[in-house]
């Protein structure tokens, strides 16, 4: 599984969407920068993502609002969201955050080492899930498989009792079709 982790970076200032793609240089994530609630929305139909870097105020639709719609939506609602503002007086604003479904609320100026260190976090878990989804498929393929095997042989052996001279010929065709055909 080599698809990359991605964080989307959602602040209506490019200087701080610039400053985010900085401090996570160097992380195993893309960045894809929107400069709008209604743009995440929009790339969130069309990309996966490990961590959301929200800006809780921006003009026309909120951080609030753009988390809420995402929690909402169930392709995204598990995609943590990490909230980051500029707004430290108003401890509602960080309840607000965690009540629409944010996983983190960080007021600036924070310790950019944090931010790297929670973003690795997600991305770890991201890749890990991905991991897990991939074992997953290979270990229902393989019992798809030995279902198949296990009906042939069961067949092949109710063929070998028949008193049936044909039989036994049906019985090793069977058998050779299951063994060339559905190897573990």
């Amino acid at each position: 599984m080599s698809q990359t982790a991605k964080a989307l970076l959602v602040d209506d200032r490019r200087e701080n969407l610039m400053a985010l793609e900085a401090i996570l240089q160097g992380l195993p994530v893309q960045s894809v920068a929107v400069e709008s609630g209604e743009a995440a929305l929009k790339q969130l139909l069309v990309d996966d993502f490990a961590v959301i870097l929200l800006d809780a105020q921006m003009p026309d639709m909120d951080g609030f609002e753009t988390a809420s719609h995402i929690k909402r939506r169930e392709r995204t609602r598990h995609v943590p969201i990490i909230f980051l503002t500029a707004a430290d007086k108003d401890a509602q604003l960080a309840l607000r955050g965690y009540a629409v479904g944010a996983v983190d609320y960080l007021t600036k100026p924070f310790d950019p080492w944090v931010l790297r260190a929670k973003v690795s976090v997600f991305v770890e878990l991201w890749v890990k899930t991905r991991q897990l989804a991939t074992q997953s498929d290979l270990v229902r393929e393989h019992e798809a498989q030995w279902r198949t095997l296990t009906d042939a042989v069961d067949e092949a052996s109710a063929l070998l009792r028949a008193d049936d001279p044909d039989a036994r010929t049906r019985a090793l065709d069977l058998l050779e079709q299951a063994r060339w055909g559905n190897t573990l």
